[in-house]
């Protein structure tokens, strides 16, 4: 789960174990999966991990001081999960991440060298904690 050479904060185990426990969608997360997976074109592994690399996502942009940029995948299940917004504003910000993680839309072509500049310092915060992302 973690590259060797980092050392996970108390505060990060903690956090990731309730984020890995909490259950996206609440009582709709076998249709919340089911709903990505359709929506995406996606087979049910395929949103099983993206979801996956949510959480993942959640813990990087919950820990850091720089803006972290989710991949496309990550940014679907995002905004899917915006959609349900008492689950995501009632129960997973308080709960699972102990604060609010806001989704910042992008104003334009102007903002892409901003943004892959941000995914690039993401990937390597994401392989200090997990070791290598998938492609």
């Amino acid at each position: 789960m973690q590259d060797e050479h980092q050392v996970w904060t108390i505060a990060q185990r903690e956090r990731w174990q309730r984020i890995r426990e909490f259950t996206i969608g609440g009582d709709t997360a076998a249709t919340f999966s089911a709903r990505l997976a359709r929506e995406q074109g996606w087979s049910a592994a395929q949103a099983a991990a993206a979801i996956e690399e949510y959480r993942r996502f959640c813990l990087l942009a919950m820990g850091s001081s720089e803006d972290a940029t989710p991949s496309a995948e990550v940014d679907a299940v995002w905004h899917l999960h915006l959609l349900y917004t008492r689950d995501y504003w009632q129960r997973f910000c308080p709960e699972a991440l102990g604060g609010e993680l806001h989704h910042g839309p992008t104003a334009g072509a102007h903002e892409l060298p901003r943004f892959r500049e941000a995914y690039a310092r993401t990937l390597q915060h994401y392989e200090a904690l997990f070791g290598p992302p998938p492609e």
